[in-house]
């Protein structure tokens, strides 16, 4: 594996108990956009919460910048400069617009909150809005935006089409193109293939918590046996 990587992961193992969910993955993220594929169930969303050390790894390494982060806690990693999109977008209920971003802020970076109202002017409009009155698209924006106040080298987004409108799809893989032409690294965990095709250059399938293959996204997109043997999905099925 290449030592210039900016996330570098060996042999990574988490389990669950008794339940064995990741089985040895090997994965870098430099600065092409990586996008991490597969069904429900396969691991993508445990593979996130160990590169953010929500869950303990069981086995193997996670590297950040060149530093061993495999028993860092997550505090620490996002310090380090990797900012997290979760699965359910994770808002919270009693907070503002405002309020959620003012936490975050961080002084001196690209990032500032007039810049996420200018990249979302709806939630500009809807910044003294409690977090349980926004849409699911106005809450995804927040939970992007959040992420990138930390001004962050990283960005692991879970699931960020998930349950959107097409329109919104849309804006977020103009989004992180944009991000990704910034120089933040991205890697995007997502279910739904050609959201994902269309956002990143590389992918990694992950069945049964193992990454079985990867390759160039035009390979995947091009290539229906590959589409079909590990994802499921079916010539002329939307994925």
């Amino acid at each position: 594996m290449a030592t210039d990587a900016l996330l570098q992961i060996e042999g990574l193992d988490l389990r669950y108990g008794s339940s064995h969910v990741l089985h040895g993955v090997p994965l870098q993220v430099d600065q092409k956009p990586l996008g991490i594929l597969g069904r429900n169930g396969m691991g993508k969303t445990s593979l996130c919460q160990a590169i953010m050390g929500m869950q303990p790894v069981s086995n193997g390494t996670i590297r950040f910048a060149g530093e061993d982060i495999t028993t860092a806690p997550p505090e620490k990693r996002a310090r380090m400069g990797i900012g997290y999109v979760p699965q359910g977008r994770r808002v919270f209920r009693s907070l503002t617009v405002a309020e959620h971003l003012r936490i975050v802020a961080q002084k001196g970076g690209a990032w500032t909150i007039e810049r996420v109202y200018e990249t979302f002017p709806r939630l500009k409009e809807r910044r003294q809005n409690l977090g349980d009155r926004l849409s699911g698209g106005e809450q995804q924006m927040l939970a992007i935006g959040r992420a990138l106040l930390l001004n962050p080298k990283l960005i692991v987004l879970d699931e960020p089409t998930e349950g959107l409108a097409p329109a919104i799809v849309s804006d977020v893989i103009d989004l992180i193109r944009m991000i990704s032409d910034e120089g933040i690294a991205v890697l995007l965990v997502e279910q739904n293939m050609h959201a994902a095709l269309a956002a990143v250059q590389d992918v990694a399938i992950m069945v049964g918590g193992q990454v079985v293959e990867t390759c160039r996204a035009e390979t995947l997109k091009g290539d229906a046996d590959l589409q079909k043997r590990h994802l499921g999905v079916e010539p002329g099925q939307k994925g």
